[in-house]
This record gives structure tokens, C-alpha cells and sequence, in this order.
């Protein structure tokens, strides 16, 4: 039984156009991605990490150092919110694991819940998690490590810390 050429050409752009029409239904039956959102046990377990990861640099005085744990907080958002879709979703996901008691107990080590953790306790998961065997592990350290101090030195704040003495204003 010989196909002919026309015949062949028609079975192709039926195949095409039926491929097409299951690609437009399955966008339209399934919502856009969601927008990252830090709420919750989510900004607890950041709120704890932040002062491990920037131990030495946040103020002693207490409102002072509120004011900057939340202003590294939002920037750590903000970064967050100007990753791609997909990242956004391994990053939720990661605050997701964080915030559940079981994996927080089982990854972390932290028994109690973010609000009651030691700076000693969380350093030492950070610090199991960036030398861990796993690197799916390794990755997530890196990856709060990145965003927590991106959002510190982003701040103008922070730069005379480092001796930065900000942009060249022949370039701004």
C-alpha cells in the first residue's frame, strides 16, 4: 500500500495542527505561575539564617539590627521576585521544606521551630549543608548563601563595611 506524496503532507499538518491544539488547551487549563511569596514559617527560617550567614556584620543595637534583618528580609524577596518562574518554584519549594516540622527536623536538625533557633544551631546546619555529600544540599546553601549576601551588599549601608565607596558617579 503506497502513501501518496499529498496524502503524507495532509496526515503531517492534521498531526501538526493536533499537537498544536493539545499545547494551547494544556496552557489554558493550567494557571500561570505563581509569583514567589515569603510568608510564615518561610520569613522565620530566613530571619534565623540571616544572622548565621552575616555573623559580624549585622548591628549589636537591637533596633538597629531588626531594621537590618529586615531590610536584608525584603531584599532577599526582592531577589527572589526577579528570578525566572522555575527558579522562583525551587526556591518556594526550599522555603517550603524549611518551614514543614518534619524536613526542617530531619535536613536542619532544628527541633523547635525557626523562632527558637540558636545562631550555633543554624551555623552548624549551614555549615553540614555546605560540605554535605549531596548536592542537592550543597546547591540550597548556596543558594540562601547567595541571596542573603546579595541582598546585604546591595544595601549602600553595608559597602563602608568593605571599603566600597559606591558607584562612580561619572557612570551614573
Amino acid at each position: 500500500m503506497a502513501t501518496s506524496r499529498r496524502t503524507f503532507l495532509a496526515a503531517g499538518g492534521l498531526a501538526a495542527l493536533a499537537l498544536a491544539g493539545g499545547g494551547t488547551w494544556y496552557r489554558l487549563r493550567h494557571a500561570p505561575p505563581h509569583r514567589f511569596a515569603l510568608d510564615g514559617e518561610a520569613r522565620a527560617a530566613l530571619h534565623a539564617i540571616i544572622p548565621a550567614l552575616l555573623a559580624g556584620a549585622l548591628p549589636d543595637d537591637p533596633a538597629r539590627r531588626a531594621l537590618a534583618l529586615a531590610s536584608v528580609t525584603d531584599g532577599v524577596h526582592a531577589a527572589i521576585l526577579g528570578l525566572p518562574p522555575a527558579t522562583q518554584k525551587e526556591v518556594q519549594d526550599l522555603f517550603g521544606l524549611l518551614a514543614l516540622a518534619p524536613a526542617r527536623r530531619l535536613l536542619t536538625g532544628i527541633p523547635d521551630g525557626w523562632r527558637n533557633a540558636t545562631p550555633d544551631r543554624v551555623g552548624a546546619f549551614l555549615q553540614d549543608w555546605r560540605l554535605h555529600r549531596l548536592g542537592l544540599l550543597r546547591t540550597a546553601y548556596h543558594a540562601l548563601h547567595d541571596l542573603v549576601l546579595g541582598a546585604w551588599y546591595a544595601q549602600p549601608a553595608s559597602w563602608a563595611a568593605i571599603g566600597y565607596p559606591g558607584p562612580l558617579t561619572e557612570l551614573a
